[in-house]
């Protein structure tokens, strides 16, 4: 029997208006995410891809290792949680992508991260 890594993301977003300057096309977000561990297995956050889509349609890609400083350890039936920031230029955007890890015996796979909105509440229609 296979036992396939189940791990599941929610993405909640907030706007930060006392970081943010809209005259100086500067608006920033907080996200917070919590990574579950719905398997039978540890598993291990390894790195990160961002796609960063402003209201603009304008595109940023980040990358790089972990998050927040961490590559987290995610027993079976716990999660990570933690929060970060994005600053767009626009009052609208959206981020999306997936977190690379590894299960219990190496293994790498990945796990997409659904896209969610960020946006200034007087902006939502």
């Amino acid at each position: 029997m296979i036992d396939t890594p189940r791990v599941c993301v929610h993405v909640q977003s907030a706007y930060i208006p006392s970081q943010s300057v809209p005259e100086e096309e500067r608006y920033v977000f907080a996200y917070t995410v919590t990574i579950r561990n719905l398997g039978r297995n540890a598993v291990q956050l390894l790195g990160r891809y961002w796609l960063i889509t402003n209201g603009n349609g304008r595109e940023t890609e980040v990358q790089g290792e972990g998050v927040i400083g961490e590559q987290p350890h995610i027993q079976p039936g716990s999660e990570f949680q933690y929060t970060s920031g994005a600053v767009l230029e626009t009052p609208m955007g959206t981020m999306q992508g997936h977190y690379v890890m590894i299960d219990h015996q190496g293994a790498s796979f990945q796990v997409e991260i659904p896209v969610f909105r960020m946006a200034v509440p007087s902006q939502l229609h």
